[in-house]
């Protein structure tokens, strides 16, 4: 039988998506919050409503939600800063993770820089607008390819060393690429492009899954013809009185037990609409149907 969340917000809470072990110390609910969405239009400057950006954000911790996603680029700055002067002093349970190496030159435009001096100066600035003594989860949000990744890397371990940052994670890279970066960094987890209808990350999943990494799957709604009106995720969906966001959510729950999906929003309404995914259950059949589904319209 399964559950939506869609008419109401009774007994809505991200606990409801199980729990994972982050570096083994960090327990976190599996259902977060990405906080790229409450900047401006191309992911440049102030929110529309920084009022509703802020109630978005408490709203989260109010739902049980205690993993939240940022990076500096976001805004860029607005993202961080919004989230420091929201949810300082944080409840202890909340995790916030950020990430640096990618600069701003403009609303959708991003360029890779993984220098040790400007990573460094990154992290220190995030600190600051967090208003963290230290970061839970640092990631390198891309590898520069001007730039060796253990200079990169490198850096984050000295400050992980220096008690700045907890953990140490990557994003958008291939199993080569993780292998050869646990050279220079314990690694903890890896933020990917992955969803119902784009799953070429698959094996890295599976390397995640393999060796306790968390998986981060950022656009984690699924689209295309899976996902249009009258398609077969809409109808699942609608079987099951859910939304497409609601089954995509929950499908990448039910996928794995490393997967921590950050579903992003500027709107409260959506939050709790995503938040319900958390309790949607399908039968073991009904998700094999979805995804041959999938497979079908791929």
């Amino acid at each position: 039988m399964s559950t939506s969340r869609m008419s109401t917000t009774q007994n809505l809470n991200a606990a409801a998506s199980g729990t994972f072990q982050l570096g083994r110390d960090l327990t976190l609910n599996r259902l977060g919050f990405g906080a790229m969405r409450i900047t401006g239009e191309g992911i440049w400057g102030e929110p529309k409503d920084s009022n509703e950006a802020k109630r978005v954000l408490r709203r989260a911790v109010e739902l049980g939600i205690n993993f939240i996603d940022t990076a500096n680029s976001y805004g860029p700055e607005v993202s961080e800063r919004l989230i420091g002067e929201t949810l300082y002093p944080y409840p202890k349970d909340v995790v916030i993770a950020t990430k640096g190496g990618l600069t701003r030159q403009g609303p959708n435009k991003w360029a890779p820089v993984g220098r040790a001096e400007y990573l460094r100066e990154c992290v220190e600035m995030s600190l600051r607008r967090l208003r963290l003594e230290r970061i839970d989860l640092y990631q390198l949000h891309r590898i520069d390819p001007r730039t060796p990744v253990e200079e990169s890397l490198g850096v984050l371990a000295d400050m992980q060393k220096e008690g700045k940052i907890r953990h140490i994670g990557l994003s958008e890279v291939n199993v080569k690429e993780i292998e050869h970066a646990k050279q220079f960094a314990q690694v903890v987890s890896v933020q990917n492009k992955y969803n119902l209808s784009e799953r070429s990350s698959e094996d890295v999943l599976n390397y995640c899954e393999k060796n306790q990494l968390g998986f981060i799957p950022w656009f984690p709604v699924a689209a295309g013809a899976l996902a249009r009106p009258g398609g077969p995720l809409d109808a699942a969906a609608k079987k099951h009185e859910a939304s497409v966001a609601q089954l995509s959510l929950a499908w990448l729950l039910h996928r794995s037990p490393v997967m921590l999906p950050i579903p992003g929003t500027s709107s409260v309404s959506h939050l709790e609409q995503n938040v319900g995914a958390a309790s949607l259950q399908l039968k073991p059949e009904e998700w094999a149907q979805i995804e041959d589904s999938a497979k079908k319209a791929a």
